[in-house]
């Protein structure tokens, strides 16, 4: 069995919570929860060598999940829709309390990549394919609107 310490709970709990605020990503209000699911990544860190998903079942083959490494591929579009992602660990920051709901698991659908449009932080340059930007870019932070439509 794998141990996880209460300092390293504590720990990836501050780099998470001081990391995504500052991006735009803000940690579910309920700190037992958030800290029931660091444990599960924590887990899965020292189980496969990476941050797996602790709501989804990972193979233990980096290339096969790297779709459910945290912060996962469907975490953005999740919180977009639902306003909060499939494990509830990132939530839109004026959600205060967030009620439990069922949110469909991205990860067995089929999205066509081509069909995706691809996004241009007009500032920096960063380029991301998804269905809408992101709410701050990751490498500048400048906010959504900052983004375009891009067309090679």
């Amino acid at each position: 069995m794998v141990e996880i310490t209460e300092k390293e709970i504590d720990e990836l709990y501050a780099l998470l919570k001081t990391h995504g605020e500052s991006h735009g990503y803000y940690l579910n209000p309920d700190k037992k929860f958030v800290r029931s699911l660091l444990k599960g990544i924590l887990t899965n860190k020292k189980r496969y060598g990476y941050w797996a998903c602790p709501c989804r079942l990972g193979t233990g083959k980096r290339e096969k999940d790297l779709d459910i490494i945290c912060p996962c591929d469907y975490r953005d579009t999740d919180i977009n829709e639902h306003g909060t992602c499939y494990c509830s660990l990132y939530v839109f920051p004026q959600n205060s309390k967030i009620i439990n709901k069922t949110i469909l698991e991205r990860r067995n659908l089929k999205m066509k990549q081509e069909k995706l449009p691809v996004w241009r932080c007009k500032v920096c340059g960063y380029l991301c394919s998804r269905e809408h930007p992101p709410d701050k870019c990751p490498i500048c932070l400048a906010d959504k609107d900052r983004f375009e439509n891009f067309r090679i």
